[in-house]
């Protein structure tokens, strides 16, 4: 890209709203993985036995469907965020370049 198609792009408001969409969802899905994981490490520090406390009859406690409830939100809001990436933000992507190439 030239400096006169990228001073284009940076003019565009199209451009200001979608750094700041993307930004906002990646903030929003950082904190939402950010106190989960360290709600989880809270417990483990200052609730061992409701961790430790034992599923049913079994010997699996229930810090193991939290941890792996745990990777599974990650996994989620990967989901979410790629799904809107690949969404919203690549249409309004092309948008904006074809604008700058007109």
């Amino acid at each position: 890209m030239d400096e006169d198609m990228l001073a284009r792009i940076e003019t565009d408001p199209r451009y200001h709203r979608l750094t700041k969409a993307r930004t906002r969802l990646a903030w929003l899905l950082t904190a939402i993985m950010l106190g989960a994981f360290f709600s989880f490490t809270a417990l483990v520090a200052f609730n061992k036995e409701l961790l430790a406390a034992p599923i049913g009859a079994g010997v699996t406690s229930l810090g193991i469907p939290v941890g792996f409830g745990l990777i599974l939100l990650a996994i989620l809001l990967t989901a979410i965020y790629v799904r809107q990436a690949n969404g919203a933000f690549d249409r309004l992507t092309q948008e904006i370049i074809a604008g700058a190439e007109a």
